[in-house]
């Protein structure tokens, strides 16, 4: 069984994943050019929902804070290939060719020992760091050591640049409030860009809180690293400990929570973020609102605390895409005993995530490895989400979900579809342990709404307690529109697939429960 801890590198994700394709190999090839098909194919039942605009004055008096979410339907997942086989989103070239102009806008590269920091883990360098940094256009180097320091802004056309994860430490001061982020870019509300923090270690310093204290102050604060309306931003080479709510936060300049069919403005846009470990955060480990064009890649983020949330409550995710997101890509990343591994959702007063694309995951031993949900818009009574939609997934891992304290009446569940229209996972493997006990609970959800939801080349394996492979319910908030097609299962099950009488449009195709074979000497 894989054992994924804090000190995981990242980077080996790719070989750990196509290891484990290999070795549980399934029927038909898992690849780009067989998402993007089933994508497209299923594109041409999607029916976009109503979308009711606000009503006009009550839109003029929140017009400051908010846009309406003019979404597009899109008929592409967006992902290629380079010759190396590499994979990435298309529109990536635009980012790196803003990289470049980064360093070509660089005026000078400085050092803050230079200005009288001190790397000992008791001196307060905060003034010392300010006037590295001054206004921007500059290479601020941070050598190995640790930094203390009452919170850093970083103004457009910087490179914060330390030497490594473990290497060089940013810690906040004992004295800083529990609002305070540790790094965040200058300007919230005018916006920056061209951004880059790389090579360090992030401490939030949760020791200087009351061990029974809720870590976080509300909204996008009490973080380790938030761009917040950032244009052109990268987050490289870095480990978040211990957050009060998020390790790296890709956000607006405000949370706003005004309806379905709303973006906060200010959201940031064209960030990248690779390389990243994160563990003991209080809500999640990577997330992103309001905000689009954002690229997750080559990242681990384990072990939350949860403390963000009512003790039993936590809905603290690795990594966790949110309200309002648009245009978010997930390469390889890897989570481990969290609540969700990768959750994609909305609150029931804000905007969905939407269009979001996930090639190659590892999820051991989070309680729902990948969790897909606009909440308050399930059920029957509910309204119907505006903006739910766009989902693909290729080469997903669930290892041995279980149960966890962070949210203590949670079944375990590979994989949860809930009132999102549009979604497509193509090759997911999950496998359960056999000493454990599943309470016959069923391991793949769909449920609650979900429209136009393809399961392809799905492999279960190893649930000797669990119910069905794959559970579609029925009732009055039932989905419809589902596919099923080539999942295989093992012996331990008697029922691969169970599907509510009263779901429409429901088709089945090679549903495949394997026969016990005995070993041989």
């Amino acid at each position: 069984m894989i054992s994924l801890d804090k000190r995981h590198d990242p980077l080996t994700n790719k070989n750990l994943i196509t290891q484990l394709r290999k070795k549980y190999a399934r029927t038909e090839s898992i690849d780009l050019n067989t998402s993007e098909n089933l994508f497209k194919d299923s594109l041409k039942k999607y029916k976009k929902r109503n979308t009711n605009s606000l009503e006009w004055f009550k839109y003029a008096t929140k017009s400051l804070v908010i846009k309406k979410a003019r979404y597009k339907d899109v008929d592409t997942t967006d992902w290629d290939k380079d010759e190396q086989e590499h994979i990435y989103p298309r529109w990536i070239s635009k980012l790196n060719e803003q990289y470049e102009m980064l360093y070509r806008y660089i005026k000078e590269e400085v050092n803050v020992l230079d200005y009288g920091a001190v790397g000992d883990g008791r001196t307060d360098n905060t003034e010392a760091l300010k006037k590295a940094i001054g206004k921007g256009r500059v290479i601020v180097r941070i050598p190995a050591g640790k930094f203390i320091t009452k919170g850093i802004k970083l103004p457009s056309w910087t490179i914060f640049l330390g030497e490594g994860k473990g290497e060089t430490t940013l810690k906040l001061h004992d004295d800083c409030p529990k609002a305070e982020w540790l790094i965040t870019n200058k300007n919230h509300f005018k916006g920056n860009r061209n951004i880059a923090v790389k090579g360090m270690t992030l401490d939030w310093n949760l020791e200087r809180l009351d061990p029974e204290e809720k870590t976080s102050a509300g909204n996008n604060r009490s973080s380790c690293l938030t761009f917040a309306n950032v244009t052109y931003g990268w987050m490289f080479d870095l480990e978040a400990v211990n957050p009060g709510l998020h390790g790296f936060d890709v956000s607006s300049s405000l949370y706003t929570y005004l309806g379905d069919g709303t973006r906060s403005r200010g959201g940031s846009k064209y960030i990248w973020l690779d390389n990243l470990n994160g563990y003991g955060f209080g809500d999640d480990g990577i997330t992103t609102h309001h905000s689009e064009y954002i690229f997750i890649s080559n990242s681990h983020m384990c072990d939350p605390s949860g403390r963000s949330h009512k003790k039993g409550f936590s809905n603290s995710n690795g990594i966790e895409i949110d309200d309002g997101s648009h245009n978010v890509w997930l390469l390889n990343n890897s989570t481990a005993r969290c609540f969700g591994g990768v959750e994609i959702k909305a609150h029931h007063n804000a905007s969905a995530a939407s269009n979001v694309h996930i090639y190659g995951h590892l999820s051991v031993n989070d309680n729902r490895s990948y969790n897909f949900r606009h909440i308050g818009h399930h059920k029957d009574i509910d309204p119907e989400s505006k903006t739910a939609h766009h989902i693909s997934a290729t080469n997903l891992f669930s290892i041995a979900p279980i149960y966890t304290e962070l949210y203590k009446d949670s079944t375990p569940r590979g994989l949860v579809v809930s009132g999102y229209n549009h979604v497509v996972i193509n090759g997911l493997t999950v496998l359960g342990d056999r000493t454990y006990n599943y309470d016959g609970n069923p391991v793949i959800a769909i449920q609650y709404r979900a429209h136009n939801v393809i399961l392809n080349d799905v492999v279960v394996k190893d649930f000797t307690t669990s119910g069905p492979a794959v559970k579609v319910y029925g009732g009055p908030h039932r989905p419809n529109d589902i596919t099923l097609q080539s999942i295989r299962c093992d012996h331990f099950f008697t029922k691969a697939i169970d599907i509510a009488t009263d779901i429409e449009q429901a088709l089945t195709d090679e549903i495949v429960i394997e026969k016990e074979t005995s070993n041989t000497t």
